[in-house]
């Protein structure tokens, strides 16, 4: 899997991107983490938005909250979306972000079937979460998980804006 890792400071922006592909019929919402779920099971970029900031106002200082990972496998790989789910919980938690409210959603919009995993880097207790070395870390558990899964290795390198705070 090829790992993609980029920060920002607007939330909005980057569940507006994946509605898009939601509404174009190019991707859909896998698994939500922490986020209230709408009765009539529609995705509301508001309502996520509304949960993403309870935490971003428990510590305005972080320039940067918003983290959005891309999990990119090989287009060889035939995943389920049981697989795709287990994966993104597993790296989510071995990434520090386990217990961070997060939504997971799955594109089709390329050759391959993908994640891109949208969260945030300050907990509940107005903690920002350390992310050093964030895409280095990124790869190594891609790998791990490559292994388990076994799926094609990546022969790609990551990419990241490593250059967050």
């Amino acid at each position: 899997m090829v790992p993609k890792v980029n920060s920002g400071a607007n939330v909005y922006g980057v569940l507006q991107y994946n509605r898009i592909k939601v509404e174009a019929g190019e991707g859909r919402i896998l698994y939500m983490q922490g986020i209230p779920e709408r009765s009539d099971g529609r995705f509301s970029i508001e309502e996520c938005a509304e949960a993403f900031g309870y935490y971003t106002a428990l510590n305005p200082r972080v320039r940067k909250p918003v983290v959005h990972f891309s999990l990119n496998p090989s287009p060889e790989d035939k995943l389920t979306d049981e697989q795709f789910r287990e994966i993104a919980r597993e790296y989510m938690e071995r990434m520090g972000y386990g217990n961070q409210p997060y939504i997971v959603f799955k594109h089709k919009d390329i050759d391959r079937q993908h994640l891109h995993v949208v969260s945030l880097r300050v907990d509940e207790n107005g903690h920002k979460l350390p992310h050093d070395f964030e895409a280095r870390r990124s790869m190594e558990i891609l790998r791990d998980l490559e292994r388990k899964y076994n799926l094609h290795p990546s022969c790609l390198l990551y990419t990241s804006d490593a250059a967050d705070e």
